[in-house]
Order: structure tokens, then sequence, then C-alpha cells
């Protein structure tokens, strides 16, 4: 049951928010959104993530680790819940900013989680709720235009509804289902919640965490226009589908290697050159080819991304797990937030649609030049 849970809310992270990629045609027409307002949008959740870390932190410390992810999972579905009932933007950036919260809650809830459950398979543990979080993704985007849609009569607000629904049936099962022998060990309530900001571990992690972030961020909310400036519309599905499904078998294979590879420099080397190859790859060819690439950037970031989420686990005293995830997310979703919106000036600003992934271009090199972070650091606990 704990495999499960974990899974579950894994999945939780990411549905509400991939729920609006595939929607994006329709927000245009509807709300009359520009290139920048769905930059602002799509920049809305990492800058929840980013603010609201902290706190999450803070209630993990006074609720403990079950009670706050809890909390995360019901403003997770009530804030979805509320975007289809928006009349204008200002009302659809506001439930946003509700729904954004509670996954920033959340968040820094599932390395304590893993550390508490899975105390000597914190890699394994990681992959089983990173792939839950991919599954989401994946099943947000590639649901929504062939069977969601049609099934709510094209109205892109019910769509947003119904992905609300799995969320909150997540929570229900964590109140009633949280395993009694082992909720108790992570409802003890941490210590300490405010990030040691001084420490050079946390500002690195971002930093790398941060990378893998905006490179999807941007590219899940600028790939549906970009595909359509480039004369393929037909291949929006398709770009989405890949960039999110591309991630599945990869965090499949990550299951039986995470704790290996976690706190191996090479592999945060090799994923992130592949990465920074996979955008220009992108931008630089056209048609099919774009479909190809994008799939072959969700499978490096989902395995950079399993890795980096096991860090605060393996790298962190046990006390300090929530604290560190929380310095992590909020400096990993901030620089994904800024990239967000810049991407989308730069688009309006120059009238090019290559000029968008500019900015995620160089991520790729970030995460390979603190490739190191992973050995220099010390490990208090093993990967598992």
């Amino acid at each position: 049951m704990p495999l499960v849970l974990l899974w579950l809310a894994g999945a939780c992270l990411r549905l509400t928010v991939l729920a609006i990629p595939p929607v994006i045609p329709l927000l245009h027409t509807d709300l009359r959104l520009s290139e920048t307002a769905i930059g602002w949008l799509s920049s809305l959740p990492p800058m929840l993530f980013a603010i609201a870390a902290v706190p999450g932190a803070l209630l993990i410390a006074r609720f403990g680790i079950v009670r706050a992810l809890l909390a995360g999972l019901l403003l997770n579905a009530a804030g979805s819940a509320a975007r289809g009932a928006v009349d204008d933007a200002a009302s659809l950036y506001v439930s946003t900013i509700v729904m954004g919260a509670g996954i920033a809650v959340m968040q820094p809830a599932m390395p304590p989680l893993v550390r508490a459950w899975f105390p000597g398979r914190i890699g394994f543990a990681t992959a089983v709720y990173s792939n839950g979080l991919l599954v989401g993704e994946t099943l947000a985007v590639a649901l929504a235009i062939p069977v969601v849609l049609p099934l709510v009569h094209g109205s892109w607000r019910m769509s947003l509804v119904f992905w609300s629904a799995p969320v909150l049936a997540t929570a229900l099962l964590v109140a009633f289902g949280a395993p009694r022998d082992t909720a108790r060990a992570a409802d003890l309530a941490p210590p300490k919640w405010w990030p040691n900001w001084r420490d050079p571990l946390i500002w690195r992690l971002g930093l790398i965490f941060g990378s893998v972030n905006a490179t999807y961020f941007v590219s899940n909310a600028l790939l549906p226009d970009y595909v359509i400036a480039a004369g393929h519309p037909e291949l929006v599905g398709a770009a989405l589908t890949a960039l999110n499904f591309g991630q599945l078998p990869a965090s499949v294979l990550m299951l039986p290697l995470a704790g290996r590879l976690v706190t191996e420099p090479r592999a945060y080397m090799t994923t992130g050159f592949f990465a920074l190859l996979c955008v220009v790859g992108m931008m630089v060819t056209n048609g099919i080819w774009i479909v190809v690439w994008a799939g072959l950037l969700g499978f490096i970031g989902a395995v950079t991304m399993v890795l980096a989420l096991a860090l605060p686990s393996v790298l962190s005293a046990p006390d300090d797990v929530h604290r560190t995830s929380a310095g992590m997310f909020t400096i990993s979703y901030s620089c994904a937030m800024a990239l967000s919106v810049l991407g989308g000036w730069l688009w309006d600003l120059t009238r090019l649609s290559i000029a968008g992934f500019v900015p995620i271009a160089l991520c790729g090199l970030v995460i390979a030049a603190l490739a190191p972070t992973v050995k220099r650091a010390a490990v208090h606990s093993a990967p598992g």
C-alpha cells in the first residue's frame, strides 16, 4: 500500500498542471490570451512551487508529512476544479495559483515520505513516485484531445474539472489508507523547517533540478504554437504526447538503476549534453523530426528528474530532507518561472517562434557543469 500511495501522489503532482497545454488553442480563442499571457499562465505553477515550498516545509514540521500531503492534495483538487468556472484570464490565474499552492505543499513532502517509508530503498521508491508523476503528465496530455474533450463536448472548462477528480480520490485514499505502522514515523514533526540558504548544496541541487524543470515547462507551454508556426498543426497532439510519453520508458528504466546512478556525476553530464542536443534539434528541424526530438527530450529529462528528486533524501541528514527539498524546489521552480516568461516574451518581441526556446537551450550545459556536485557532497544515507 505505501508504494501505491506514493505512485498515486506522484501522479497528482502533474495531472492538473498538464491539463492546460492541450487546450491552449481554445484559451486563445475563448479568453483571447496572447503568447505572453500563455507564458504567464504556464509560469504560475512553477512560481507557486517556488513560493510555497518553504511554507510547505513549515506545514510538515508542524503537522507531519502525511497531513501536509493531504492538505496539498485537497488544495490541488479545489484549485483545478475552480478553473472550470472562470470568466476571464484573471480568474484563471487565481484558481491556478490555488492549484499550484497545493502541489507546492505536496512536493517537499514526497522526499521525506520516501525516507520515512523506505529508508533502505530511497532510489527505488523515488523512481516509483517519479513514474507516477510521469504517467500523470502523459495521461493528461495524451488523453485530452482524443478522449476527454470529446467526452465533455469540447469544453476546455469541463476538461479541467475532469482532471481534478483523480486528485480528490487520491486525497481520500491517503486519508484512510496510509499504513498505520509507518504513518507514525512519517508524522513525527521534524524540528527544523527553514532551509539553510548558506549551504551551497541547496543552490547546486536547485540549479540542476531547475534546468530540468525549465526545459520541460517551457517546452510544454510553447510547443503547441511552435508546431503550428512551423506549418504542421496536425502534429500538435503528437509533439506533446511524444514529449511526455517519452518520459515513461525512462522512468521504468530508472526503477533498477536510480539507486546506483544518483551519486554518479557521469550520469548528469551525459543527460545534460543530450538535453542540449534535443532542444537544438527541435529548433533546427521541421515536421515529424520535431516530434522525434521532443520524445527524446522527454526521455532524457525524465532520467535527470528521477535522479535529482532522490538527491535531497540521499545527500541530507534525515531531519533535513524536507527543508533541503523545499530549498531545492524554491530555487528550481524560480528558474522555470523566469524562463517560461522570458521564452514567451522573446517570442512576442522578435515574432520568431524559435526565440522562445533559446533560454532553455543551454540548460543542459548547466546540468553537466554541476554534475560533480553529487560526488563532492557528503552522503548521509545509502541510495538504496
